[in-house]
Formats: structure tokens, sequence, C-alpha cells
């Protein structure tokens, strides 16, 4: 699908979609509540979440789905060898761990840019837990069987911290304590919405700065009943930037004090000289003199795309930090971002772990989104204040995390 975005003001006011991040640990945390219903408020209906109900299904949660809520129930019992996972890396990432409970053989698959993703740092922690872990070739598809017994493990967090959020899901439910030494670990913010998510259901977990946590064994997971999903910072991190540009927006629905990661572009935006209002549940942004800015992204990894576009409207150069986490997103990003918007007339420079954007004109063109929803969304936000229409090829895939982005930013075209 192309999407033309011609430049245009912004004015008006959005809701934030449902955090897929939230909403995909609330499922795995409702699948381990045994015997107990959970229904999840709120709901993202993004491609990656519809993967992880189906992964949850076929560990044996009955699912109901509908438009305002999705009940989870059930009991992990798995009912099929096989768990697709789309293109999603949390899910792949987070349910491995949760399979291997199980004292049988499951393999979990994954479709286009999964099967480039490195799983390969799964394997070793796995074993030395209990579980036997195969990939092929340190890529999908991951094959393990359990059961999961507990123990101390060594796990590398240089690449992300997805695989050590799905360990800490499991290993309350193996039979021993556990311990795992962690290296080295990213996203941080990451690691405290997972141990958050467990509070909610009870499980209980300690850590010592993020590099020894420890795993009481044998807990039971305890369903809050209802579980609300907070708006997602990455998705409104757009419509932020739009305001930004372009005009000003509200975006409801958004928690301040969150423990987001990508809440960190409001610092971003201060920085550029962007005006800011913060309210109890929403944020609005304004249009002002925009300034480069030197901001570090390195446990925000996502908010690249939203920063390139923000940037490519600045006065000057500006300096984003943490390069490095981006070669294995759904594309390699900071390539991908050099290349695309140069086509828009943007010089963007990546030397190792650090991106520098030469704000100036953005110009209309054609750009290829590359499967990667976030550059989809980067490039209709850059179109706002460009001197002419860009086109994006591919802008479905947007459906990976906010499948209603394009329709919400039409609302907010003056």
């Amino acid at each position: 699908m192309q999407k033309l975005t011609t430049p245009s003001i912004v004015r008006g006011s959005v809701r934030a979609p449902a955090s897929k991040s939230y909403m995909q640990r609330a499922i795995a945390a409702a699948l381990l509540s045994e015997g107990q219903t959970t229904t999840i408020l709120n709901p993202s209906g993004c491609d990656d979440v519809v993967a992880a109900l189906s992964v949850a299904e076929r560990l044996g949660a009955t699912v109901e789905r509908r438009e305002d809520l999705v009940r989870i129930g059930g009991r992990f019992a798995p009912r099929d060898s096989t768990l697709h996972c789309g293109e999603a890396g949390l899910c792949i990432r987070l349910f491995a761990s949760i399979a291997a409970l199980h004292d049988g053989t499951l393999t979990m698959t994954g479709e286009g840019s999964l099967n480039k993703r490195p799983l390969d740092t799964l394997q070793a922690p796995l074993r030395a837990l209990g579980a036997s872990c195969d990939t092929v070739g340190g890529f999908a598809p991951v094959t393990v069987c359990g059961p999961l017994r507990g123990g101390t493990a060594h796990v590398c967090g240089k690449i992300g911290s997805q695989m050590l959020s799905g360990l800490l899901f499991a290993l309350p439910r193996a039979e021993n304590d556990s311990t795992l030494e962690v290296e080295g670990l990213q996203s941080t913010p990451y690691i405290d919405m997972t141990i958050h998510t467990l509070q909610d259901f009870g499980v209980t977990v300690a850590h010592e700065e993020y590099r020894e946590f420890r795993i009481p064994g044998n807990q039971r997971y305890q369903s809050p009943g209802e579980y609300r999903v907070e708006g997602d910072w990455s998705g409104a991190s757009f419509h932020l930037v739009a305001g930004a540009v372009a005009g000003s927006v509200t975006v409801e629905g958004l928690n301040p004090s969150s423990l987001q990661a990508d809440r960190d572009i409001m610092d971003a935006l201060a920085l550029a000289g962007a005006k800011i209002e913060v309210m109890a549940n929403a944020v609005s942004i304004a249009q002002a003199s925009l300034a480069a800015f030197d901001f570090h992204a390195g446990n925000c990894p996502d908010l690249f795309p939203p920063l390139v576009a923000l940037a490519a409207h600045c006065d000057g150069v500006s300096t984003i930090r943490g390069a490095l986490r981006l070669t294995h997103k759904e594309s390699n990003r900071a390539l991908v971002l050099q290349r695309e918007f140069g086509k828009l007339g943007i010089r963007v420079d990546v030397d190792g772990d650090v991106m520098q954007v030469h704000g100036g004109t953005v110009t209309g063109g054609t750009i290829d989104a590359c499967g990667d929803h976030r550059i989809a969304m980067a490039g209709a936000v850059a179109a706002l204040a460009a001197k002419g229409a860009v086109t994006v090829t591919g802008a479905e895939c947007v459906d990976k995390s906010y499948p209603e982005f394009h329709d919400d930013l039409a609302t907010l075209l003056a």
C-alpha cells in the first residue's frame, strides 16, 4: 500500500493506542494465572498482539476477544507443538521461556523480519536452568523442551531485555529458586515494566542494580481480575512530534508517570524547544522554533524514527546516541533512516553508536518503509512540514503496532 501525506497544519486531539508491550506481558501473566480469569481492558489489536494471543491459546488459554476487552482464562496446558509468532520479537522471546515450563517439545516459528533477528542468547540460560533449547544457526525457529527447573544462569543483555523478561515470567513457576546473573543489560525500563506487571499478578522478583535477579520458585500467579493496559508512548511519540513540527496536538490516554522507556520523547521535545503541557492523563505539544538537540536513546531505541523526523525540522545538526541498538529491529533502522530520509533531502550520518541528523528543508518524494512500521510513521510525520508531498510505500506495515495510525493522523490534519 502507498500512503501519500501532504504538507499540512495539524491541530486537535487523538487517543493514544494501547501499549503492545504491556498488552503482551498481560497476556503472558493471564496465561500463567491458572484457574483464574483475567479481563484485559483497553486492549491492543495490533498484529503483534494477535500473534501473542494465538500463542497463548496454543499454550492452553481460552481467549474471548471483544473490541473493548480481551478475556483470558484456562490453564497452561499446551494443545499444539507449533507456536507461530508472526513478526513479533517480544512474543517469541517472552513465550520461549514460558513454553520451556512444559515437559514436551514445542517449536516457535516466525515470519518476515523475525526470521532475521538473533535468538541465540536464549539457548545457554534455558539449558542452564534445566530445559533444552535449539535454534537454526541462532535464528528462528526455536525448539524448547522442559521442564524449566530453576537454578543459576548467566544472561547476556547486550542485544536487549526481551529474553530476560521471558525468564522473569517463567521462573516463578519453576520448582526451584533461581538466580540470574545479567551482563550488559540494555533497555532497563522494559525490565521495570516486566516487574511491574508481575507485581500486578502477585509475583515477586528482586534484583540488585539489574545485575543479579533473584526469583523464588513455586510461586502462584494471582489474577487481579481486571487489568487495564496503558496508552502507548511509542505510538504516541509520532503524534507528539507532529505537534512540534506542524501545529499543536494533544494525545490523550497517556500516563505521564509511566515506566515505558519511550516516555523519554518528552525530554527530547523539551531539548528541541517544543512547547509542552502535561496533564493528568494527556500531553499537549505545540510548534515552536526548533533547535538541534543531543539525546541518548540507548534505552529507548524505538524512538529513533520519530526523533529523526523531529531533527529533520530542527535548525542545526542533532546528535542521537545509541544507534548500535538499531541493527536487529524490523529493519536495520540506522541504515534505512539514513537512506530513506536522504531521499527527502535530509542528510543522516551514522558512525558507530552515533547518528547525526542535519536539519533543513524536507523535500517531497517517495520513501520505502522497508517493512518497518516505525519508518512508515516517521515518513508520514516528516511530510507534515515538508516542501512537498511524501509517499510511503509499504505503509500497511503500521498494522504491526498501530493499525489506526493513518486514520488517527488524518483526524489531526487541519
